[in-house]
This record gives C-alpha cells, structure tokens and sequence, in this order.
C-alpha cells in the first residue's frame, strides 16, 4: 500500500503548481494594477537601486510561475521565483524576519513558502510531468 503512495513525479507535479499557482496572481494583481509597480520602483530607489528593477517581479511573479506551471525550464523558473522572493524579503519583510503572528506562526511564512518551495524546484526539477521535463 505504501508503494503506490511513492511517486517522485507526482511529488513534483504537486510543488510545482502549488508554488507557481499561489504566486501567479501575486504577479497578475502587480500587472494590472501599474501603481504597485512605482511603488516598487520607489522602494528600489530608496534603497540606491535603479527603479526599472521594478520590472524584474513581473518575471519573477508572472514569467517564471507560467514556467513552472507548464514545466518548461523549472529549475530556472524555481532559481527566478526565489531570487524575486529574496529581493522581497529585503525590500519590504526585513523587519519581520524574527517577527510572529498573533496565532504564533512566523510572520514571513508565505514568503518563506514561496522562497523555499521555489528553492525545492531548483534542486528537484519539474519531474517527468511536465511539459519538457528537467
């Protein structure tokens, strides 16, 4: 019984549209809405960073999960959606890095889920689910 349960494709199949699933509208609600994108931009500059860097979460939040969701080229897609999560992280989440949430929970779990399953897809691959496998 427990065999039938170990499918490393499956496995994959399930982290890598979760992860790119749960990011895509992140990315989509950045595209529609332009305003967030100056934001961005500003929050770049304040920290001495040129504000066209703004552009790079629409790969790291669009391109790379629509990579990761049709599996063509995942570990790069996953190497794109962690690179985007760091940069979060450090543009915005730093000052919750040792912060907790009011039921216990780390307070960067989502970004934590998104950098470290897109993490997970560097080093596994897209599995042979996929629409070119890796």
């Amino acid at each position: 019984m427990l065999h039938a349960l170990h499918n490393d494709a499956l496995g994959k199949l399930i982290l890598r549209l979760t992860v790119a699933g749960l990011l895509l509208p992140h990315g989509l609600t950045k595209l529609l809405n332009p305003g967030s994108l100056t934001w961005i931009g500003n929050t770049l500059a304040g920290q001495g960073l040129p504000t066209v860097l703004a552009y790079g979460v629409l790969v790291g939040e669009v391109v790379a999960p629509l990579m990761a969701l049709i599996g063509w080229r995942s570990r790069v897609a996953g190497l794109l959606m962690a690179a985007n999560m760091v940069v979060a992280i450090f543009l915005v989440h730093m000052g919750e890095l040792s912060t907790f949430s009011g039921n216990g929970g780390w307070a960067l779990e989502l970004q934590g889920f998104f950098l470290f399953g897109a993490l997970a897809l560097v080093f596994l691959g897209s599995g042979r689910m996929a629409w070119r496998p890796d």
